[in-house]
Formats: C-alpha cells, structure tokens, sequence
C-alpha cells in the first residue's frame, strides 16, 4: 500500500464524461488498496472565461481605470476549481468510493499575501492525512490558498501542479502523478520533432531548466517544491485507458520520472531541447564603464517584475564607454524602455536599440557537468547551418543560445540530432 497525489489538469476534466474518466483513474489505484488525493484544475477554458469576466466589469461598468482588486480577482477565478472539485466527488461517490471534496482553505494552505501570483507558506496536512486513513479519496481543489488576510488567494496560472507538490510533500505521499494531454516528458517537442523520445527518467534539476526554457508540461514552481522537498514526480496521461496494461503499476507506471539524480544510473550528455519564442533583445550603448551601472539598470527593471534572462557585456578597449545588452520577454519590451528611460540620467547610455521576434534554444542536460565539448558541438552543428547566434549563457547543465526567430524549428531539429537524441 502507498500513499499518492493524483493531479487532473484542465484537459483531463474538460467535461463531464473526462471527469468520469478521471474517477476511474482514481478508482484504481483504490482499488488497489492506496491511500489516495486528488487535485484537481478548473474544466478546460474555465479559467481563461472567469479571467476574461474579471476584466471586462471594470469595461461594462465605464470606470476610468482597467484595474480591479486583487482580491477579487481570486474570489472569482478560484471557483473553477471549486466545480471541478465537487463534480469529481459526486462520480466517484456514484462509484461507491468514500470521498469528499476540499478547498484550499479548508485543508488550510496558508499562502503569502500576493494575491493573483500567491506562494505557499505552510500546509497542515494532518485532517488530509488522518481522511486518507480511514479510507476517504480527498478532492482537493488546485489552484487554491488562505492568504493572511484571511481571503482566498491563488497561486498563478499553472498553480495547481504546484498545489499537488506541496500538498505530496505535506502529506509525505510515495509518489505524485500529474496526469495531462502527454504521456510524459520528452527530449524535445515532438511536434517540431517527431522523433522526439519520452524519457523514462529525468532529474529535478534537469526539468527545472527545461520548465523554465520553454517546455509547458509543468509549472516552474511545482518543480522547484518537488526538488526542494524529494517529492518523486511522474507526469502522466490522463487519455489512457485506466484499465491498461501497467497503468496500475507501482513501482514503474508510464510515464516520465522526475527525481533524484541518485536514481538515474547511466546519464546521458544531453538529456533534452527546450526553446521560448518571442523572446526580445535590449542594447545599452556607450555607457559609462563604472561600478554601479548594472544595478543602476536591472533594480529598476526588476522593482518593474521585468524578468531579465541573457546578459551580456561589451568592455571597451579605453575603459571609459561599454555596451550592455540583455533580453527580456517580447510583451515587456515597451515598458522595460520606458523604465530605462525614467532612469537615463542615472545609468548615462548614449542610446537604447532593441530587437524583438528571437528565440532562445537551450541544450540542458546533467551530464554536461563531466563531459568537454558539448558547447563547441552546438555552435559546430548551428554554423553548418547557417545560424547565426547573437547571444549565449551557460550553466553547469545548460547551454541557452538566442537567434532569430525564423531559425527556431532548425535550430531544435539541428540540436536534437547532433547530440543523437533522436536515437533509440
């Protein structure tokens, strides 16, 4: 007997029918004898609906202002949750499985008090833990927290992997599958490349890089908790039949492993591609080469929550004048210009120049810490093709390479095949 975490995204409770697929799921691993939670998203395009009314009443109402409470805001888009959370309860009790459903608040999951953007500060798992003894399924609605004013809060778009994470963690579950539309994680988009291979095991650190590189299949935070706290994490898909071969299986079920780099015996050099498009390029030029100016530039920006990624240097040969050049996200480009322009006579550039329409490729993978050359082949594969880089940052497990946008799917296809991931 073990005891896990289920997690259900929107896609996988889109509907009345996939919820009732969803408690067969659940029913399984019953059945088998586990003691089991599941959290849950809103329905598939709920979300996005409840956002789109939080923004719009300010419109209807003709107020001056597009803003609105935060508060509110969360007061609104959490009910998705709520739903999804009920109705999952209601099926499997109509499967005579003893279940009941739980709000955030009522475990509690007690959150800062960011509302929109909320992090988890402390989970009471004890009432979940002692439920789960007797035999009862807890629905747990994802997404959800009490801020310390006592108020829903929510933790971000994405927020219930990250729920599902602390709550294993909390509760000192065996294992936490978040079922999706994938079967797992991949070595790099299957749609760009199609053969692209789903990875038995991945490390934490190497999905932490690879969430926060592009790949969409968790959230950043989720696998940052799971990491911090051991939380061994298999993504999963939900569109499997439940009754499958293997699916029921405890120790190896399909699907991606995400853990403990101590459980992945042979490592490979690269274990995946990721890419973010719409990236954006910011130069600084003719500034004053001193100490002071970076902070000078990215404490504005960041006191802005402009998220500044690649960041290079140029030192003159006098001295005297640098350029300084960094990319942010395409949609902060006009605010990020004119945070730096309130601030020109403080940092002393000369002129601002931008590109947007990038794409940064990343070659992440944990081998990379004991292997030469892995840099040396990239650039090789890229320049045979006629890629230009404009940017490049490393770390001890990733290589990030900025180029146009155009080049993108080269670039991936390139990559994944020079490191020879596209073999069996």
């Amino acid at each position: 007997m073990a005891r896990i975490v289920m997690k259900f995204g929107g896609t996988s409770v889109a509907d009345l029918d996939r919820i009732k697929n969803v408690a067969r799921h659940v029913k399984r691993e019953v059945d088998a004898g586990h003691e089991v939670a599941v959290v849950v998203s809103a329905m598939s395009g709920k979300t996005n609906e409840l956002v789109s009314w939080v923004q719009g009443m300010p419109k209807v109402i003709g107020a001056n202002s597009p803003f609105y409470d935060a508060r509110e805001y969360d007061a609104v888009v959490a009910s998705g949750e709520q739903v999804t959370s009920g109705l999952l309860a209601i099926a499997l009790q109509a499967m005579d499985i003893n279940a009941r459903s739980w709000q955030g608040w009522q475990i509690p999951i007690q959150t800062d008090n960011a509302h929109g953007a909320a992090r988890i500060l402390e989970i009471d798992g004890s009432d979940i833990v002692k439920r789960m003894g007797e035999g009862q399924v807890a629905v747990i609605a994802g997404f959800q927290g009490l801020g310390p004013d006592n108020r829903l809060a929510t933790l971000g778009r994405g927020g219930s992997d990250t729920s599902a994470v602390a709550i294993a963690a909390a509760v000192k579950a065996d294992r936490c599958d978040i079922y999706t539309d994938v079967d797992g994680v991949y070595t790099t988009d299957p749609r760009i490349v199609p053969k692209a291979r789903r990875l038995k095991k991945i490390a934490f650190e190497e999905m932490l890089e690879m969430a926060s590189l592009g790949a969409k299949v968790l959230q950043v935070r989720s696998v940052e908790l799971a990491m911090v706290h051991k939380v061994r994490t298999f993504v999963r898909s939900s569109f499997e039949d439940p009754d499958a071969p293997g699916m029921g299986d405890l120790l190896n079920p399909p699907g991606t492993l995400i853990c403990d780099e101590d459980e992945i015996v042979e490592q490979e050099v690269v274990t995946g591609i990721a890419y973010a498009k719409d990236e954006a390029q910011i130069s600084l030029r003719r500034l004053a080469d001193r100490p002071g100016v970076s902070a000078a530039i990215f404490g504005p920006l960041a006191e802005s929550h402009i998220n500044v990624d690649m960041i290079v240097q140029n030192i003159s040969e006098d001295g005297s004048k640098t350029d300084m050049t960094f990319t942010v996200p395409s949609g902060d480009v006009e605010k990020a210009i004119k945070v730096l322009g309130d601030h020109k006579e403080k940092i002393g550039y000369d002129v601002v120049q931008n590109e947007s329409g990038l794409v940064k490729v990343s070659v992440i993978g944990i081998g990379m810490r004991s292997h030469a050359g892995v840099a040396a082949t990239a650039f090789r594969a890229l320049a045979e093709k006629g890629i230009n880089i404009k940017a490049i940052t490393t770390s001890e497990i990733k290589i990030s390479i900025l180029i146009d946008g155009p080049y993108a799917e080269l670039a991936v296809r390139t990559l994944h095949s020079c490191y020879g991931l596209d073999k069996n």
